[in-house]
């Protein structure tokens, strides 16, 4: 019973903006399950929700592991926006030029991202590739990039 809730818990999280215990509690209600708010809090902290501010400026609850990506694309966007000097891209290729001796730090960030469009990359000293499953891919995610530093 205690892994279905924790499953509901996850999934109410990520569907919805929860931005409280109570009104978790609302919602496991709502599905069918005889929690109190001790129980809740208790879920909360096993699961390593957090609650954190979302991109509207409300704050609401979500799972660890999307902690971990937000703290991984803030690393990406200081490390990517300091070690790039040019993006661009051919048929399903890009080519980002770094500055000398940082393009394996920002490819190694950009690799902690795991977006699924990428097949893989290649870093030397100041350049590194990524190879998409498209150019469709490819232009979109150079244009994200560019827009992410500025250019």
């Amino acid at each position: 019973m205690k892994t279905k809730r924790h499953d509901k818990i996850l999934e109410l999280i990520s569907n919805q903006n929860i931005n409280t215990q109570k009104l978790l509690l609302e919602k496991l209600l709502e599905e069918g399950y005889d929690v109190t708010q001790a129980t809740v809090s208790r879920d909360i902290k096993e699961l390593g929700i957090h609650k954190v501010r979302n991109s509207n400026g409300k704050y609401c609850y979500i799972p660890e592991k999307n902690m971990l990506k937000n703290n991984l694309s803030n690393k990406f966007s200081l490390i990517f926006s300091q070690a790039v000097i040019s993006i661009n891209y051919a048929n399903n290729i890009i080519v980002i030029k770094c500055h000398t001796g940082m393009a394996n730090a920002a490819c190694a960030t950009f690799d902690a991202l795991e977006t699924e469009d990428i097949v893989g990359t290649l870093s030397g000293d100041d350049t590194f590739i990524v190879i998409l499953k498209s150019e469709e891919a490819a232009k979109e995610t150079t244009q994200k990039l560019k827009e992410m530093i500025g250019r």
